[in-house]
């Protein structure tokens, strides 16, 4: 069954939910924010073609792998690097290969930051892009699920 993570808009914790179309409201466990859902028949077979928090279309995927740790490791080996003489961002670009191999995929919303984890059409969703991305955050853009066009 789908995992869906939404971001509080509150306080920014992560509210873990599994979709049910009779829930219409997600509680944060850490401010007690009730976040509105609108859930389907889709979500509860594992399908994303809408967001059940902000209800728009477009998605990305990307390795499920916290960034904020990826940006920790990268300043460990950029101040370990002075010792070792640049050794550490070679150890770092190995570790790094051996989870890109080894961590699935996550299908995240570009409007609402919503993640989603065990998607049963993960191949329809296309990756990150980032003019898509910079007309949908900056101008409030909706392209219905469509990519682009020039």
């Amino acid at each position: 069954m789908m995992e869906i993570t939404f971001t509080c808009p509150e306080c920014g914790s992560g509210i873990h939910v599994k979709p049910s179309v009779e829930a219409t409201v997600a509680q944060c466990d850490v401010c007690s924010h009730k976040l509105p859902v609108k859930f389907n028949k889709d979500h509860e077979q594992g399908i994303v073609k809408d967001c059940p928090c902000c209800e728009r279309k477009d998605f990305y995927k990307q390795k499920d792998f916290n960034r904020k740790i990826g940006v920790v490791l990268f300043v460990i080996a950029a101040i370990l690097s002075i010792w070792t003489y640049g050794i550490s961002f070679i150890v770092l670009y190995l570790f790094d290969l051996i989870l890109y191999k080894i961590l699935g995929d996550v299908v995240a919303c570009y409007k609402c930051n919503t993640l989603f984890r065990k998607v049963s059409n993960i191949s329809e969703i296309h990756g990150f892009d980032h003019e898509m991305n910079d007309r949908i955050v900056y101008s409030d853009h909706d392209f219905q699920g469509q990519a682009p066009t020039h």
